[in-house]
């Protein structure tokens, strides 16, 4: 299995400078869920015997284009139920998914060059109008979780956070802090001097859907099929949710 998080233990002195003490670390990076998650109980197990595995406060420090919506939920609520403290640091990118993770933070700072960005959520589809059209109100209450998550943190009203989510808004440093998503900005001496994987700063909801997508094709039917029909049902199934979705 391929974990998008990897744990690090830090010796770092206090701050009379007279004791060390250890920091626990916690990297989020890449695509959420990218190897597990989906469909099974692996992956949060994981992560929660590794979360619970020491106390005290802990720094996440994050740098995803987003993924698995669910995921997500289930990695905010074992932090925000962590004992310890939770501070987020945001030093590449926190879009989609990885922005709600980023939310369960009791301390969110960001980079002076790094990027946040809210959506709408995605899925894939297949059936009938009456399939859609379920899948479209799943997503609707999809939304209204991920703008809990927001409004607990920002404060700001759900219909600004809608519509802001609509929009697939990109905020920098400043502008999430002016909002709310963080609270403040990641100084000098919180540069990270561990080895972290490199993440692309490209994401988009074609992305995520691509991924999902693929996802899905390996746990259905589809997967028996040839790749060029499968990707051609694949892309029928998008047109039709999005032509249900202008109709709402």
């Amino acid at each position: 299995m391929k974990k998008f998080w990897n744990w690090k233990n830090k010796i770092v002195q206090n701050q009379d400078e007279t004791s060390e003490k250890q920091e626990r670390i916690l990297f989020l990076n890449g695509t959420i869920a990218e190897e597990s998650w989906f469909d099974d109980d692996v992956t949060p197990k994981i992560f929660k015997e590794e979360l619970l595995a020491d106390s005290g406060d802990i720094t996440i420090w994050i740098n995803s284009p987003g993924g698995d919506c669910i995921a997500a939920a289930q990695i905010y609520n074992m932090l925000m139920e962590y004992k310890g403290q939770v501070t987020v640091k945001i030093d590449g990118l926190a879009a989609s998914a990885a922005s709600v993770i980023a939310m369960a933070g009791s301390k969110v700072l960001v980079s002076p060059v790094s990027m946040l960005m809210i959506h709408n959520p995605a899925t894939i589809a297949f059936g009938d109008k009456a399939e859609f059209q379920k899948a479209i109100a799943m997503l609707s209450e999809v939304k209204e979780s991920i703008i809990n998550a927001y409004e607990i943190k920002t404060g700001l009203p759900r219909v600004k956070l809608a519509h802001l989510m609509d929009a697939e808004s990109w905020m920098n440093a400043n502008k999430a802090i002016e909002l709310g998503f963080a609270d403040g900005i990641l100084k000098r001496t919180d540069e990270v001097d561990m080895e972290q994987p490199a993440v692309s700063m490209m994401c988009s909801a074609v992305a995520v859907t691509n991924s999902l997508r693929d996802k899905l094709a390996a746990k259905c039917t589809i997967k028996a099929l040839k790749p060029q029909i499968k990707e051609r049902l694949a892309e029928e199934c998008l047109k039709e949710l999005n032509l249900l979705k202008n109709h709402i």
